[in-house]
């Protein structure tokens, strides 16, 4: 009797082994995966078919903000570098936020699946308030006949000196120091006109706005998506996030702008009234 030839079929047994798995499986594997609110990137993503490009706010469902950062030729389809941020932990295909520029159908490409992770690890809990509890009190009457009496004598030595020694202001810390946050944004705005602001820092400027008008417009709690579809309404809020949308998509854009006019809703405002330190180029260069 003849002996089967095992090692003839092992070679068989192998691919199978492998074969099946890859058919049967969940699913796609994650590409890329990130934390709340930080940028992630996919490069050298070769799709099919005409160039495609991100969708407008207001027609995407699932709350993740996407940007092509480079597109280039490559066959018969496109080589893009996707850069993305998610707003809400989840795991997210970046189809559903691209259409076609030709405004053909987007049917035939690939899954781009990534994933969101929150800050925080699962089951974490915020530690409870401080608690601050009252000292004993210190002292009596005498203790506050003296401290009258040194705050009286320090007031008059003040009130004496402003008379002999008027304090004089530096014109050039008060020149260099920003009095509202129109002044912090005027030269990023104007960078961003001029094409010299890189697209981290439009990018990162464009998060501090949005974190910004939420906080200010009680919008943090809302739905992502329905939370920025409405600062993009809003009249004081949409105007510059419309612009930023078109310098990050569309740069060189010859159309005129009235800085003026863009910054008119933050005069007032505290220079920290919002966090402008990704959009800095000081800041962005020194990280």
């Amino acid at each position: 009797m003849r002996r089967p030839n095992v090692i003839r079929w092992a070679p068989a047994v192998v691919l199978l082994v492998t074969v099946i798995p890859a058919v049967h499986g969940d699913g796609p594997a994650v590409r890329a995966e990130t934390t709340v609110g930080m940028t992630g990137r996919l490069e050298e993503v070769v799709l099919p078919g005409p160039e495609l490009e991100p969708k407008p706010y207001d027609d995407r469902k699932l709350p993740v903000v996407l940007r092509i950062a480079a597109v280039h030729p490559h066959g018969t389809g496109f080589r893009y570098d996707l850069e993305y941020y998610g707003l809400d932990p989840g795991t997210y295909d970046l189809r559903d936020y691209l259409r076609r520029k030709d405004g053909g159908p987007t049917s035939g490409l690939p899954p781009l699946p990534v994933k969101v992770v929150p800050l925080l690890p699962p089951g974490q809990v915020e530690p409870n308030t401080l608690q601050v509890e009252p000292g004993p009190r210190v002292g009596g009457y005498r203790v506050i006949l003296v401290v009258a009496a040194a705050v009286w004598v320090l007031g008059l030595l003040a009130l004496t000196a402003s008379f002999f020694f008027p304090r004089r202001r530096d014109a050039a810390t008060e020149a260099e120091r920003p009095v509202s946050l129109a002044d912090r944004l005027r030269p990023l705005v104007e960078g961003a006109i001029a094409g010299t602001l890189s697209r981290t820092e439009l990018a990162g400027l464009e998060r501090a706005l949005l974190s910004f008008w939420r906080k200010r417009l009680v919008l943090e709690n809302a739905d992502p998506v329905e939370a920025i579809a409405e600062l993009r309404r809003h009249p004081d809020a949409g105007p510059l996030l419309d612009r930023l949308e078109d310098w990050l998509h569309k740069p060189g854009s010859p159309e005129a702008v009235d800085v003026a006019e863009l910054l008119r809703p933050y005069r007032g405002l505290p220079p920290d009234a919002a966090d402008l330190t990704a959009a800095e180029p000081g800041e962005a260069a020194a990280r």
